[in-house]
């Protein structure tokens, strides 16, 4: 469903990726870990259309995304591509529900249909009780799981989480191991994780690991 082949990316003098190949299938979970500059989340931007390789070419549904510009790429980003980050990026001013729907308003759904299916989502992730409340009234993983709602809202094909438990206490860290795996069982929702947090990678079905700009398993 996903591939990037021969990709590199530099940063001044810094050669960050080095001819990387990757392919994902849908419905897998798929982790990769390695050392700090080891060249993970610059892979995952790349691959998420948030970057741009210097070299290389990216490839989702059997179509090339890596020559997508401009308006082009922000629609193909809205409709097919979920995020969640270490930090949740959730804006202050907006309630939970609406934080959720925000993506799917973008995309120009029906407001209606968007409230329904992020009430859905919410109710689903344990936050029914929680929608009308606003980031700095939620805990860090009420939070972190309205940054999963708003990521499932266009039901995308990919989600890509970049160290999505590096800010939550272990509770909430498993909380949210088990939360992927169940999406995964339940929708057949792909994933991939860049993390440091060995417990969740093994929870995947294939570990990846990084090292100087190359995965070293492929």
């Amino acid at each position: 469903m996903l591939q990037g082949k021969n990709i590199f990316k530099t940063y001044g003098a810094v050669q960050v990726l080095k001819g990387v190949d990757i392919s994902i299938k849908k419905g897998e979970i798929v982790s990769i870990v390695g050392s700090s500059g080891a060249g993970k989340s610059t892979l995952l931007h790349i691959l998420g259309t948030l970057d741009k390789a210097d070299q290389g070419e990216v490839i989702m549904n059997n179509a090339a995304i890596s020559s997508l510009q401009g308006k082009k790429l922000a629609a193909f980003r809205n409709k097919h591509i979920g995020f969640i980050f270490q930090f949740h990026h959730l804006l202050p001013e907006f309630t939970a529900i609406e934080n959720v729907c925000i993506p799917g308003w973008l995309a120009g759904r029906r407001k209606k249909e968007v409230e329904e299916k992020a009430a859905e989502l919410l109710t689903m992730l344990g936050l029914s009780q929680r929608m009308e409340n606003k980031p700095n009234q939620l805990s860090g993983g009420e939070q972190q799981r309205v940054a999963v709602a708003r990521a499932l809202i266009n039901n995308p094909d990919i989600v890509f989480a970049d160290e999505p438990t590096g800010n939550l206490d272990s509770a909430n860290a498993k909380e949210l191991h088990q939360l992927f795996l169940d999406l995964r069982n339940k929708f057949s929702q792909t994933f991939l994780i860049v993390t440091h947090n060995e417990e969740l990678a093994k929870l995947g079905d294939r570990v990846l690991y990084m090292k100087d700009g190359k995965i070293v398993n492929p």
